[in-house]
């Protein structure tokens, strides 16, 4: 079954804003909102709500959690038949996101929405990731623990409040990314995950598909295929890619010159790594210092 995907790209992280309960008797509805800013995460914690988005309408159930959209329509679609309970919480991302039909959808859009990410986003040389969350789910027992464990942070401080919820609400949303992922995805992901940990470990050594191979005991083929399925890249485009990310963050925290930056993150030939540099990122690694940090800065 296919389902629509909220699908994110970080750092930044996605960060918590506010939260709270709201209960609604028998023939409430759902208030209508246009554009409310904010992502709305909205769990039925008991009965059932009727609620649509745009042309989209949802049937949310004791147990079951649905996200609006911050630039949406939300109304209530028709009253509630009994008592209902909901807890709702407000978050919001400074990062690039889009919502997508399916999970396959996702994946494939990944590159370019981390393209729109590095575009937007305050910081254009750190390593990004996407994290998926499902429009409409089921939570787990797990998730539904680690909702109960955040609103009994009420009853703390508020100097201690704010900081406790933000990091709660992270773990809450990493377990439903987790959590979206179909047993297939699973397992891809696991193996895209020690593929990844592999090159980072030995990014500035020599890396080949036969030496993944017999490191991970899996055909190059297959492990190609989850890594572009999880990641949207090849081993050897994620390599290349992370000595890039690695670079720039050398060009812009040392007074290196360019063929030592180069030795540093595995490119032995110094004009290959400018080209490739300059084709990728559409500027010199020279320029690319010049433009974030000054010309006063020894290239």
């Amino acid at each position: 079954m296919s389902y629509p995907i909220l699908h994110f790209i970080s750092p930044p992280v996605p960060y918590f804003i506010d939260s709270g309960k709201r209960t609604y008797v028998p023939g409430e509805r759902h208030i209508s909102r246009n554009f409310i800013s904010v992502f709305d995460l909205i769990v039925v914690t008991k009965g059932t709500l009727f609620i649509g988005e745009n042309s989209n309408e949802w049937t949310v159930r004791q147990g079951e959690a649905l996200i609006l959209r911050p630039d949406g329509y939300h109304y209530g679609t028709a009253p509630c038949q009994e008592e209902t309970e909901i807890t709702w919480i407000h978050f919001h991302t400074f990062g690039a996101w889009e919502e997508n039909k399916e999970m396959s959808e996702c994946l494939e859009n990944q590159s370019a929405l981390v393209e729109k990410h590095k575009q937007n986003a305050y910081l254009n040389h750190c390593e990004v990731c996407s994290i998926f969350i499902p429009k409409h789910m089921k939570l787990s027992e797990k998730s539904l623990g680690d909702l109960a464990q955040f609103y009994e942070l009420d009853h703390d401080p508020r100097s201690l409040r704010n900081w406790k919820k933000q990091t709660a609400f992270q773990v809450f949303m990493q377990h439903l990314d987790r959590e979206s992922a179909s047993s297939s995805d699973a397992a891809a992901i696991r193996l895209a995950e020690k593929v990844e940990m592999f090159i980072r470990q030995n990014y500035a050594e020599k890396i080949t598909n036969s030496m993944l191979q017999n490191e991970l005991n899996y055909h190059p083929n297959y492990l190609a295929k989850c890594m572009l399925k999880i990641y949207g890249l090849t081993p050897i485009d994620y390599l290349q890619q992370y000595r890039i990310e690695q670079a720039k963050k050398l060009l812009l925290q040392t007074n290196w010159p360019i063929a030592r930056i180069a030795e540093e993150v595995g490119f032995n030939n110094t004009p290959y790594f400018s080209t490739f540099f300059t084709n990728k990122e559409g500027i010199s690694p020279s320029n690319f210092r010049i433009k974030v940090i000054g010309a006063h800065r020894r290239v």
